[in-house]
């Protein structure tokens, strides 16, 4: 099962990504209102086992801080992300006159391609693939099994990241694109930070791809 929860002013997509079987999953780039994220959980009586980012800009991980105070889970990112979660400049929270913005609680930061696996059932698991270019840590979390991928700001509906910000790259993140995402199945479903969902295979024919 995956809900998605529009949070913050831009807006920004937080995922649940939960087991059917057991009603346990991960939280993915909760960005802002902890409250409400907080009350979806009680309601649906679900159980969160690890919060995943899939970069550290402040839109992704404004709430951390209470969830992990609250649910006293791991929060899990690729390793890179040590360089934004305490420095309000890297992460944008000062850029974009947001309130500073900084993880205080413990980070696991990931090695690329880890498998982050659910505890209470470990069919149930997510593959950290790195995809720098929009951040230098950013990264998607890919399904194998469901066929899905949480592609965070990489990648757009119709568009990619922006790379204008501290840590980002045009070129970088074209070539992340090319070869960490558009070479998953065409079929995989693409579940970003700011848009619509799409696939593999409706992203690969954009222009500005150039792939046959």
């Amino acid at each position: 099962m995956i809900l998605t929860c529009e949070v913050g002013p831009f807006p920004t997509n937080a995922y649940f990504y939960i087991d059917d079987s057991t009603q346990h999953g991960f939280l993915i780039d909760p960005g802002y209102e902890a409250q409400n994220l907080l009350q979806v959980i009680e309601n649906r009586k679900l159980t969160v086992e690890k919060i995943l980012l899939t970069h550290g800009h402040f839109d992704h991980i404004g709430a951390v801080d209470e969830l992990q105070t609250t649910l006293n889970v791991p929060v899990c990112m690729q390793k890179n992300g040590c360089n934004y979660v305490k420095d309000t400049e890297m992460n944008g929270s000062t850029a974009f006159y947001a309130p500073p913005t900084v993880i205080n609680g413990e980070v696991m930061y990931l090695e690329d391609d880890s498998e982050i696996i659910l505890s209470s059932n470990p069919e149930f698991k997510l593959k950290l693939i790195p995809v720098p270019g929009h951040t230098t840590d950013g990264a998607i979390y890919y399904s194998v099994n469901d066929g899905i991928a949480f592609v965070g700001d990489s990648i757009f509906n119709r568009s990619i990241g922006r790379t204008d910000l501290p840590g980002g790259d045009y070129d970088t993140l074209i070539t992340s694109i090319k070869k960490k995402i558009l070479t998953l199945p065409d079929g995989t479903v693409l579940l970003s930070g700011h848009s619509e969902p799409t696939t593999v295979g409706m992203e690969k024919s954009r222009p500005w791809f150039n792939i046959d």
